[in-house]
């Protein structure tokens, strides 16, 4: 069956903080379908998203969304239950790599580097003190998002406590993390293959902010990352390392900072990176020669091959 005869839902949206850079993502995407010559279909993640993909019928969906309800296992089971092949991670490898903590006793449990951390629940109304087994400065983030929502850096007891007050407005439970100084770097995994590795380097602010991430000139991407050899060898050993550790399949990102004595810790997994005109994942296909409609593709065909797994089955 050629293109043109494949239909290809993209779901971008949703009710997540990062609903407008899901929509960026998604409309990009559908450009590029369109211009595969795909017979692309665009959609919400709301209340009409059952019905509405039942009326698609599509032969796939490219999962455009980002943040919870997209990327924490959400609408990849709604797709499991329906029967619909779909872009990037299945349903528990998503909801493992949202949840920052589990992720991270992951790593710990594998011997792989990443910062000391502790957890904390806001949701009974009572404050978290400054934890002792944790020494300031400390990054606070909460355990279920992307994109740098929420995060801030605290250095005093007064900052610690303004931080918990603002972070209870908005989330049940939050991780501190050790602030650790360094050189931002990220690596994707396209298929089972590492890209080029790039360092990031924020231009708003003194670490990769939301708006340093998706604001017209709010960061530098150096793709490839000006490093020695055998420092991106190892970058893109722990991506690939962590991508397989989740069980994670299509493409993810693995975000680093690696400290002045060389010493790389993996921040976070991206199991849905963006593919804004700003994002990283394509910047890195870009650097190898994959063009984004080459990448969207690629993605599409990951999703198709499982349609077609199934028609073998029965």
């Amino acid at each position: 069956m050629s293109k043109r005869n494949k239909k290809i839902a993209v779901v971008m949206g949703g009710s997540s903080a990062e609903r407008e850079i899901s929509i960026q993502s998604g409309s990009g995407v559908m450009r590029a379908l369109q211009s595969l010559g795909y017979d692309a279909q665009s959609l919400d993640f709301d209340a009409r998203f059952v019905d509405a993909i039942r009326e698609i019928a599509p032969d796939a969906v490219f999962n455009a969304l980002h943040g919870p309800g997209g990327e924490d296992g959400h609408v990849q089971a709604l797709l499991e239950v329906l029967g619909i092949p779909y872009t990037g991670s299945g349903v528990e490898s998503s909801a493992l790599a949202m949840d920052k903590h589990l992720t991270k006793k992951l790593l710990a449990a594998e011997g792989l580097p990443t910062a000391a951390w502790d957890v904390f629940d806001l949701s009974g109304g009572t404050l978290p003190l400054l934890p002792g087994s944790l020494d300031l400065p400390l990054v606070i983030k909460p355990r279920y998002e992307g994109s740098s929502q929420g995060v801030t850096i605290v250095h005093t007891h007064e900052q610690w406590t303004s931080a918990m007050i603002a972070a209870a407005k908005n989330y049940p439970q939050i991780m501190a993390e050790e602030y650790l100084e360094g050189r931002e770097f990220t690596c994707g995994i396209l298929g089972e293959e590492a890209l080029p590795v790039i360092e990031i380097v924020s231009n708003v602010g003194n670490f990769y902010t939301f708006d340093a991430k998706y604001a017209a000139g709010g960061s530098t991407h150096i793709v490839p990352a000006k490093i020695d050899e055998d420092l991106a060898a190892r970058l893109q050993m722990l991506a690939l390392s962590l991508h397989r550790l989740l069980g994670l399949r299509d493409y993810s990102r693995a975000d680093f900072i690696v400290t002045k004595e060389g010493r790389p810790h993996i921040l976070e997994i991206n199991t849905l990176p963006g593919l804004t005109p700003t994002s990283l994942l394509p910047d890195a296909c870009a650097s190898v020669g994959i063009s984004y409609e080459a990448l969207i593709d690629r993605l599409v065909g990951y999703a198709l091959s499982r349609t077609d797994a199934r028609e073998g089955v029965f």
